[in-house]
């Protein structure tokens, strides 16, 4: 997964396009889930990556002095 911001971007729009508008009579709403949940998932993974490796190499445990 990769934790560049603007590659993530790119692919949460990717993502974004494909929902359809949901006020049309014909809007599935299983397609509009799954598309938002796609999203979701890769924000999440996204974020998990970010938390795995912070940037500057630090492991959130250090303290101030």
């Amino acid at each position: 997964m990769t934790s560049d911001p603007e590659q993530i971007r790119a692919e949460i729009a990717r993502h974004l396009a494909d929902v359809p508008d949901p006020a049309t009579p014909d809007a599935d709403i299983e397609t509009i889930a799954a598309q938002l949940e796609a999203a979701h998932d890769l924000l999440v993974h996204a974020l998990q990556a970010v938390d795995r490796n912070p940037a500057g190499g630090t492991t959130g445990q250090e303290t101030e002095g």
